[in-house]
């Protein structure tokens, strides 16, 4: 079983910027690296993935702000957000999948972290 840690969230002003970060248990390579954000009162929703081969994936409505990378040497997926509204408020999740596909179905990740909070005041 692959355990995933997040840290990065935190408090910060709309317009500012911040990196969070999921380390792996164990190694990476093989898996499809995945981040999902839930708000208060909504469901959980896809906000980035990268492939094992680093093919990003951006959901529309954070695309041009956030990006997603992996450091498969570290074990470690980053979501590099900037431009933050006070709608990315919410608890961001890491997650791994097998696959090759369908990289914004939350049902196909099979482990998940503890998530990290992050708030952008309105």
């Amino acid at each position: 079983q692959v355990q995933l840690v997040e840290s990065g969230g935190g408090l910060v002003q709309a317009g500012g910027s911040l990196r969070l970060s999921c380390a792996a248990s164990e190694r990476i390579l093989a898996y499809v690296m995945g981040w999902f954000r839930q708000a208060p009162g909504k469901e959980r929703e896809f906000v980035a993935a990268i492939s094992r081969s680093g093919t990003p994936y951006t959901a529309d409505s954070v695309k041009g702000r956030f990006t997603i990378s992996r450091d498969n040497a570290k074990n470690t997926v980053y979501l590099q957000m900037n431009s933050l509204k006070p709608e990315d408020t919410a608890v961001y999740y890491c997650a791994v999948k097998d696959g090759t596909s369908r990289y914004s179905e939350m049902n196909d990740y099979k482990y998940w972290g503890q998530g990290t909070q992050v708030t952008v005041p309105s």
